[in-house]
């Protein structure tokens, strides 16, 4: 062999070490970015799956307005939402929600809809536990719900055992110390027959200058309500507030049907007030920057 075949070979044996060297740093790289891939996705599935979704807040606002009567300045309402129960929602954390709703003293609890995850059916057992839950939630003038587009006639069923008042289109006037009212009105979900419930405004006897607050599930409803029915606060679930927020630009890239427009905390619409839970289960599952919460909000005139 010659010289220069000699060297020829010597030199293809270098190559394909390099080769080797090569395609081992490859794998190894690729090794180390797949575990890396895992480590995060897990850490992600974690946080948002079982951290995010159980560390209940209570987003506290004040409600000021003229036409609110003096003798419902202070007035403490507490709105829960979309508990979706069985999804991140159990007996334990029913039990959390209950002690953190009656250690405010609330005068008034209203529930926006979306009670027990669709998907899921309670045994009686469940039933009855989630029922002596809700009902041991207390108010001093009156807990109300409406009814969710998850909602069935079960959650019917155990929002009137735990003493709700459900309101289908309905209005009810709340009256404290005998004296002036406010209206609460609440529109249903699957059927909204807006002008049922607004029939307050079309009896003799009406002031058309009362303080109104209307409960809704679905956000973007109110766009069809505002123009025609005097309203001056607006409570609604639905949107878990996008279920993942981004931070800082509190935009949400997660919007469902009914909250596409109005799927944040608060927006003014039309002069009227509108906000939004954003509720203590998961439809889907998840949560990011955007934790589970107990509205309370404190009325004034001033």
């Amino acid at each position: 062999m010659t010289r220069e075949e000699k060297n020829e070979l010597k030199q293809k044996e270098i190559f394909k070490e390099q080769n080797k060297e090569m395609a081992k740093t490859i794998i190894k790289k690729g090794i180390k970015l797949t575990i890396l891939v895992i480590v995060l996705a897990t850490l992600f599935y974690t946080y948002t799956t079982y951290i995010s979704t159980a560390k209940i807040e209570v987003r506290e606002y004040r409600i000021t307005n003229k036409k609110i009567p003096e003798n419902f300045n202070g007035l403490k309402i507490i709105q829960i939402s979309d508990l979706h129960y069985r999804s991140t929602m159990f007996l334990e954390e029913m039990k959390t929600i209950k002690k953190m709703v009656n250690e405010r003293k609330p005068d008034i609890i209203v529930f926006t809809g979306d009670l027990i995850l669709k998907t899921k059916k309670l045994s009686p057992n469940e039933q009855e536990k989630i029922t002596k839950q809700l009902k041991e939630m207390t108010a001093s003038l009156g807990k109300y719900a409406i009814l969710g587009d998850e909602d069935t006639e079960n959650s019917n069923t155990i929002l009137h055992q735990s003493d709700f008042i459900v309101l289908k289109n309905e209005y009810d006037l709340i009256v404290k110390d005998n004296s002036n009212a406010i209206l609460l009105t609440g529109i249903s979900t699957n059927d909204k027959n807006i002008e049922n419930a607004y029939h307050y405004f079309q009896e003799e006897q009406h002031n058309s200058n009362i303080y109104t607050i209307t409960l809704l599930h679905e956000p973007d409803t109110v766009d069809s309500i505002v123009s025609t029915h005097p309203t001056d606060l607006f409570l609604a679930g639905h949107s878990h507030n996008g279920n993942i927020r981004l931070p800082f630009i509190h935009y949400s890239p997660w919007k469902m049907k009914g909250a596409e427009k109005y799927d944040q905390d608060h927006y003014t619409v039309n002069q009227s007030e509108l906000y939004i839970s954003s509720g203590l289960g998961t439809k889907k599952g998840i949560r990011l920057f955007c934790r589970p919460s107990i509205n309370f909000f404190r009325l004034s005139q001033q």
